[in-house]
């Protein structure tokens, strides 16, 4: 099966900061928007690899609920 790949972008201003990334590489999305904001190159800062940063944790939980709604049929227990 091929991932598509995915990605995030942030208009500010006449900018746009798009982020591509493929699934299970998330990590490596993180560890870029924070060597954007750290640059002083870009008008990319703090702020926005935050706004960035919550809106993948907010795909990533809804990813992860649609597994779990999909394996419904599986029982977790916590001990």
């Amino acid at each position: 099966m091929a991932f598509i790949k995915k990605q995030l972008v942030l208009r500010k201003g006449n900018e746009n900061f798009i982020f591509r990334y493929d699934p299970g590489e998330e990590g490596n999305l993180l560890d870029s928007m924070i060597e954007q904001a750290k640059s002083p190159n870009t008008n990319f800062d703090w702020f926005d690899a935050a706004v960035l940063s919550f809106k993948l944790t907010g795909t990533l939980i809804g990813q992860a609920d649609q597994i779990l709604c999909d394996n419904s049929d599986t029982q977790f227990q916590i001990k």
